[in-house]
């Protein structure tokens, strides 16, 4: 029976299927805790992704041991899947080759039917990544103070977007040097700052009467400027002469009634009174006494007998003192510097207002020009990461004077690169750095040092938008039209876009100029750019 049993076949599927059965459920039972698994690691890569966007500027600032907690507490206030078990949170932060915020979990999760196979557990975890990458900002406020700054609430509108900016550049920096902001405010001139009135790079006197020293001084004869006028006054020892040809030329006698030095040399007198002439003085015998005509009443008359001393009449010219010219303490110099270059009129001839060009004593042409005008902007401020300070200075902005929109972009080319009142921090050659400038102007030029004519002043313009561009600056171009002025094709055409890793030069570039026609569209267009700079990048 039994050997019949053993033997029999027709039976066999059943004890197949059970023996079966244990590897089938395993293979179910772990495609189900592999689902599990799945649905936390979602979970706890959604919640690392949020903690690290949220602890990315505050992480700079942070210890490595307040990182390590905020991150841990943060995380589990966006993580609550109770079958994760022992989650660790780890974070670091770093500077090495660009900022970044690495943010990791791992932990377990117990399996249930995967039990069947011997597995406990699966082990679960991730990171997120924030990276500020290798770019550095540097970036050139260049913003119109002029007078018609005043109207339409543009000048309040201005400093609050500036502001604004300002904030969202500082929000893109994860350590210091990682942003950089210089603030030029211009007018007709731009103001270096009155306390650099005695550095090298200064000039204030080139010798004629448009230099600081020939237009700003007291004449010794009152009423009288500038240097040259002074200059050409003077006071003769004469009355009546007021110049000095009349003053040399005139004179007075030692013998009254002679009016000429002819006259008055040819004339004299005796020491015998009764005699006129030299030659009678001298070559007659007389009295001293002019009452006696012999010696001998002469000499009992107690005169003297004799030939007489002849004494000729000294003609004295009139002496001219010339007018003294002498220039204000440079202490009372308003920090105002006009266009660089030579004195007189320019032309079109590529100089030195359109340039970086270093400033050398050895040419005037590339020193920064003193001017003490009366509507000067407030003080630039060179390249920082001081936000309050420079939030303090937007604050002190003040509207006056007529436009140059060229000596601002120049200024805020040079506050980029460094020179003069300009000093530029090195650049780290372990990073990208974009230099950005952004013009701001509400009118089209009207004076420059040499020329009241836009068309001059533009033409100027254009060839320092050319070497900026040349120069691989990117350019941000905001013309501010409340009062229905011309759109100004000169903004159009030097706005530009430098070469970058894929990205191709562009001058000029349309989406780099702007035309707002209200005070509200300045920080409309303030926070784009703002934007577009600060942009941060994540990477798991």
């Amino acid at each position: 029976m039994l050997s019949r049993f053993f033997g029999d076949r027709r039976g066999n599927v059943a004890p197949i299927f059970a023996i079966a059965m244990i590897p089938v459920l395993g293979l179910v039972g772990m495609a189900v805790d592999y689902s599990r698994g799945n649905s936390v690691r979602a979970a706890l890569q959604a919640a690392l992704d949020a903690t690290a966007l949220a602890m990315a500027r505050s992480a700079p600032n942070l210890t490595a041991a307040q990182l390590q907690q905020q991150s841990s507490d943060m995380f589990f206030s966006n993580f609550n899947r109770r079958d994760a078990q022992n989650i660790v949170v780890t974070a670091t932060y770093s500077t090495t080759n660009g900022s970044a915020l690495t943010l990791g979990a791992s932990g377990f999760i117990e399996t249930t039917f995967t039990r069947i196979m011997g597995v406990n557990q699966l082990n679960i975890g991730s990171s997120s990544t924030i990276k500020w990458g290798n770019q550095r900002l540097r970036v050139a406020l260049v913003l119109d103070t002029t007078g018609s700054m005043a109207s339409a609430g543009k000048i309040d509108a201005l400093k609050t977007a500036t502001k604004n900016l300002i904030d969202q550049l500082k929000n893109a920096s994860s350590v210091n040097g990682d942003v950089y902001i210089s603030i030029i405010p211009f007018s007709k001139d731009a103001n270096v700052g009155s306390s650099n009135r005695n550095a090298s790079w200064m000039l204030f006197d080139d010798g004629t009467d448009k230099s600081w020293d020939g237009a700003n001084g007291t004449c010794s004869r009152s009423g009288y400027s500038p240097r040259s006028v002074c200059q050409g006054q003077g006071t003769c020892s004469i009355s009546g002469n007021n110049n000095q040809s009349s003053c040399t030329s005139a004179g007075t006698c030692s013998l009254a009634g002679y009016a000429t030095q002819s006259n008055c040399t040819s004339a004299g007198t005796c020491s015998n009174p009764g005699e006129t002439t030299q030659s009678s003085c001298t070559g007659n015998n007389a009295c001293t006494n002019a009452s006696y005509s012999n010696r001998s009443n002469c000499q009992s008359h107690g005169g003297t007998w004799g030939r007489g001393t002849w004494t000729p009449g000294t003609w004295t010219a009139g002496a001219w003192t010339p007018a003294t010219w002498t220039p204000n303490n440079h202490t009372t110099w308003n920090g105002c510097v006009t266009d660089r270059g030579v004195a007189t009129p320019p032309g079109t001839t590529p100089g030195n207002d359109q340039t970086v060009i270093a400033p050398s004593t050895g040419d005037n042409t590339t020193l920064f020009y003193a001017e003490q005008y009366s509507l000067c902007s407030p003080a630039v401020m060179g390249l920082s990461y001081d936000w309050n300070t420079m939030k303090t200075a937007v604050d002190n902005l003040t509207p006056n004077g007529n436009t140059n929109q060229n000596i601002g972009l120049a200024h805020g080319w040079m506050s980029l690169v460094g020179g003069g009142p300009y000093s530029a921090p090195a650049k780290d050659p372990n990073y990208i750095y974009n230099d950005v400038i952004i013009l701001l102007t509400d009118g089209l030029n009207t004076q420059d040092r040499w020329y009241t004519d836009q068309a001059s002043i533009d033409a100027r313009q254009q060839t320092t938008c050319d070497n900026v561009n040349a120069a691989n600056i990117n350019l941000y171009t905001i013309q501010v039209n409340t009062g229905g002025d011309p759109v100004s094709n000169l903004l159009k055409n030097c706005a530009g876009t430098a070469p970058a890793p894929g990205v191709l030069r562009k001058y000029p570039d349309p989406d780099k100029n702007f035309v707002v026609t209200s005070s509200s569209g300045i920080g409309t267009i303030f926070n784009q750019i703002g934007t577009k700079l600060s942009k941060l990048r994540i990477a798991y």
